[in-house]
């Protein structure tokens, strides 16, 4: 409850977060960066205050549950369900080390988890509990934790 008065403060959560990284002042920015850390932390959620969106993305269930590192980039028009993981990998001996970038109008289905430097490319569907590690060409769709790809020829209408 207190989070989310506090958000409404700055008009949104998204407009907080661009707060974050804008401003230039130490002090503030550490004041801003903990009330937004609170109010993620007030919904189970952790989507890092420097990762980058195109534009607010789409969460029909909210902000619950959701990971999103720091060094990740989500295109315009995402559309991220509940209990998704879109995470650095960070183990130095890996292959993957980084975080994923996501194309535009991108759908990420309940629980699915994206992991380590991969590209999503634009109008790809992941579906849920799919676990993506390798890059994703455009138009296509992911259906399965095997990472099954399906390649359109051309985007969705």
């Amino acid at each position: 409850m207190i989070a989310r008065i506090l958000i409404k403060l700055f008009g949104s959560v998204w407009n907080l977060k661009n707060l974050c990284i804008e401003v230039n002042n130490p002090l503030i920015k550490k004041l801003l960066i903990a009330v937004y850390r609170y109010y993620q932390y007030a919904n189970n959620s952790s989507i890092a205050w420097n990762s980058e969106f195109e534009g607010p993305p789409c969460l029909p269930h909210g902000v619950k549950s959701i990971f999103i590192s720091g060094e990740a980039k989500i295109g315009l028009n995402c559309v991220i369900f509940q209990q998704v993981t879109i995470g650095s990998n960070t183990l130095s001996d890996s292959k993957g080390t980084g975080a994923p970038s996501i194309g535009k109008n991108c759908y990420i289905g309940a629980g699915a988890k994206i992991v380590g430097d991969v590209t999503i490319g634009d109008n790809v569907r992941i579906g849920a509990n799919a676990v993506v590690y390798k890059d994703v060409p455009d138009n296509s769709l992911v259906l399965s934790a095997e990472q099954n790809i399906i390649q359109k020829d051309s985007a969705p209408d």
